[in-house]
């Protein structure tokens, strides 16, 4: 099958690509590995709640239901990614995995498990997400310790009693540990300082204010871009830090080895646990991207604000591709809109 642009990546990026292509009357196909839109949210833990509100948690031509400024919960952000597809009737195409993209001249071809696809140019809208990483002194642990991903964990069932130890001090470590405090004695070990910001400031949402002091989307590349990008995110709400004030769950450094049912902590500190939740990311995999030129000497795509050098191919939804907001499910329309506008000059034969 031939199209005129192929977007790989059926998420929150790639529906707003998709958009903002038929909007503008672009042939397009969206190719998604997925069973359903918004498999990915659905997957994550039942707890995971947006850290942005519902003003700030919309692509393009979406309306979520419910309060401006309540915070929506994965299923409500998940069914509103099938309801976006039908409303704005969205060309993708489910349980197609590209496995690898290659250009021959002016046009690239994706093979899949369904057949191959060739267009004239490609959306990379993969997203941030896509390989969870687990340290490697996963394997010292004792079988009979329960560890997982928090890409895999669900709730507290999937758990054996007794204590858990949390590894990662970002918002789904602070969420997952504040949530099994209720059932479980945890220790959170957390590699860097943490720091805290409040959901909402004087009745309106951070991320508002982020917004208004030129935060949000601020470009990568200024001063204000810079300065914002040295800064780990913050932990947002403080639940997590009273329940570490009131001693109901331990607060640790960074794990630095495993043996058995021990995990030592980098003060010395040797945590016996019967659980271990993995909250340590994930990494980048465009091993099937096989285009000379196209990603770094560490597999990272090149790009400049998500124009590849490579003719032709783009990103949408890379961290900090423009800004902080581009990463986030509010932020990716704008950088979606810039792509397929270029895309459409392109066509039109202006620079």
């Amino acid at each position: 099958m031939h199209t005129d642009v192929l977007v790989v990546g059926g998420g929150q990026a790639g529906l707003a690509a998709a958009y903002f292509l038929s909007q503008l009357n672009i042939p397009y196909l969206v190719l998604d590995k997925s069973e359903e839109v918004g498999e990915a949210w659905k997957r994550r833990y039942d707890s995971l709640t947006l850290f942005t509100p519902r003003s700030c948690s919309e692509l393009p031509g979406m309306r979520l239901a419910g309060g401006r400024d309540g915070f929506p919960v994965k299923d409500e952000i998940a069914a509103a990614l099938r309801q976006y597809v039908e409303d704005h009737d969205l060309n993708v195409r489910l349980r197609t995995e590209v496995r690898s993209l290659s250009k021959e001249g002016g046009e690239f071809r994706a093979e899949t498990n369904r057949g191959s696809f060739t267009a004239r140019h490609v959306i990379v809208a993969a997203g941030p997400f896509q390989v969870p990483w687990i340290p490697p002194m996963d394997e010292r642990l004792d079988p009979g310790v329960v560890r997982m991903h928090s890409a895999h964990y669900r709730n507290p069932s999937d758990l054996r009693p007794g204590t858990v130890l949390v590894v990662g001090g970002g918002n789904s470590g602070a969420q997952i540990a504040v949530e099994l405090a209720a059932s479980h004695r945890v220790v959170l070990s957390a590699a860097r300082r943490m720091s805290f910001l409040p959901l909402t400031l004087f009745g309106k949402s951070t991320f508002w204010w982020l917004d208004m002091l030129g935060l949000l989307n601020a470009p990568s590349d200024s001063f204000i871009g810079r300065q914002f990008r040295k800064r780990p995110d913050p932990v947002f709400g403080f639940e997590l830090k009273r329940l570490i004030a009131a001693k109901r769950i331990t607060r640790g450094p960074k794990a630095v080895h495993a043996e058995g049912r021990t995990v030592l902590l980098e003060d010395g500190t040797a945590v016996e646990t019967d659980n271990v939740i993995w909250a340590t990311g994930f990494r980048f995999d465009y091993g099937w991207l096989r285009i000379p030129g196209a990603l770094d000497g560490e597999g990272r795509p090149l790009h400049e604000r998500g124009a590849s050098p490579v003719g032709g191919l783009y990103y949408v939804g890379l961290p900090w591709q423009t800004s902080r907001n581009s990463a986030l499910i509010g932020g990716v329309g704008r950088d979606a809109e810039a792509i397929v506008r270029r895309i459409a000059a392109g066509r039109s034969g202006r620079s």
